[in-house]
């Protein structure tokens, strides 16, 4: 009888410890270490402090900074120039031609060098009648080349207040035949006792360009009486049109350059 009441006590001891241990197992295996906190949200209410006013009110637009001028070059800086650089240089106006369709080219030098200014921008007639010879006129541009003549294209122009230049023709037929004669090209130059080989007019037709060849020490040079240049003046253009072949001639002109020396005469003197 004892046997039994221990066994059922027994018994409802071993029930109560596996209830304890299955009831406390869950519990520590849930339970997290902290406590689990809701996630958060994006809070959607108003600001709790509007924004800041700005400090200043705006500023109006400031006005563009304009581009400082170009720097006026020198004749070397001219001539150390690559072909199709921007150039910018103040010369003296010596000679020019017609003026059409709101461009004129220029003949213009300095006491360093000359420049052929191709096709420059002028508005009218009455503007080009402002160019006269001594003229000071500063140019932008850009350098260029053409069958070897070294001239500026593209170019704009003012006239420059103060003083005047007009060019003596510098002597250079010694020159003739050698490469420093290159080296006066655009400037107004004389030649001495100078033959007459041929005269030709352009299209064989009085009216335009006069091509006229000329020697010295037996070699032969091209030169030529522009017709926009001084055609208009008759009396030289019959003087030069009527040149013979043996007329011994000084002449002056620009030296202006086409595949070799091509100077555009000014002046001649029949000996």
């Amino acid at each position: 009888m004892k046997k039994k009441v221990l066994a059922v006590v027994m018994a409802a001891g071993l029930s109560m410890a596996m209830a304890a241990c299955t009831s406390q197992q869950p519990a520590e295996v849930a339970a997290p270490t902290e406590a689990a906190t809701a996630p958060e949200t994006t809070e959607t209410s108003e600001p709790t402090e509007a924004p800041a006013e700005p400090t200043e009110a705006p500023t109006e637009a400031e006005e563009p900074v304009a581009e400082p001028e170009a720097e006026v070059m020198t004749y070397a800086d001219y001539v150390a120039a690559e072909v199709d650089d921007p150039v910018v240089v103040e010369a003296y106006v010596q000679a020019n031609q017609s003026w059409w369709d709101g461009k004129i080219t220029v003949y213009a030098q300095d006491k360093d060098g000359a420049y052929f200014i191709y096709n420059m921008a002028c508005d009218s007639q009455e503007e080009a009648d402002k160019l006269t010879k001594g003229t000071k006129i500063r140019v932008n541009g850009f350098k260029a080349e053409w069958s070897g003549e070294i001239e500026i294209a593209d170019a704009t122009y003012e006239i420059v207040d103060g003083d005047t230049y007009v060019a003596e023709p510098v002597d250079v037929t010694d020159l003739l035949g050698k490469d420093e004669l290159i080296d006066k090209q655009n400037q107004l130059v004389s030649f001495k006792d100078m033959t007459v080989v041929s005269v030709a007019y352009k299209n064989d037709t009085p009216g335009d360009d006069i091509y006229v060849k000329l020697s010295k020490d037996d070699a032969e040079y091209d030169f030529c009486l522009e017709y926009y240049l001084n055609g208009s003046d008759q009396e030289f253009y019959d003087l030069v049109g009527g040149l013979k072949a043996g007329d011994v001639v000084d002449v002056e002109g620009f030296l202006y350059w086409y595949e070799g020396v091509n100077t555009h005469i000014t002046a001649v003197t029949v000996k």
